[in-house]
């Protein structure tokens, strides 16, 4: 019994490392969502993506200011990543980040989600000042939205 849980258990890790390898290695989808701002850049699942004005062209500044990425993480992607519908293909990019992930990036922007958002669309962070800078949304065109 005990060989058989073990191997179970080493089944069980398998999967779970396997299931987020092929999770991290599957690229980022980039939507425009209609809100109370217009319509604006958000990730596959609705939720609203930030810029921060702390950034330059294609750096990502948070990740050298404490805890600014446990709060504003990094949209990551396991590939190129993909434009929906409205969204411009040309200005999505990405840049490699010092953990080894990519970050994607639109017109330059590096682009982060924020984890006190709790439900897709929500805009009610955009504009605020936290981690020495302020944290804005974006548009089709790559214009931020304050």
């Amino acid at each position: 019994m005990k060989h058989k849980l073990v191997a179970l258990s080493a089944v069980i890790t398998v999967l779970a490392l396997t299931g987020a390898a092929l999770a991290a290695s599957h690229p980022a989808k980039m939507k425009l969502r209609h809100t109370t701002l217009g319509k604006i850049l958000t990730n596959g699942s609705g939720f609203t993506v930030y810029t921060f004005t702390r950034d330059k062209k294609n750096t990502d500044n948070c990740v050298h200011i404490s805890s600014c990425t446990m709060f504003w993480p990094p949209v990551t992607t396991g590939g190129k990543p993909v434009a929906g519908p409205g969204v411009t293909a040309k200005l999505l990019g990405s840049i490699k980040l010092h953990n080894g992930k990519r970050q994607v990036t639109y017109a330059g922007h590096p682009l982060y989600t924020y984890i006190g958002d709790a439900s897709p669309g929500q805009t009610s962070y955009v504009g605020i000042f936290a981690s020495g800078g302020k944290w804005y949304a974006m548009s089709a065109s790559g214009k931020t939205i304050k």
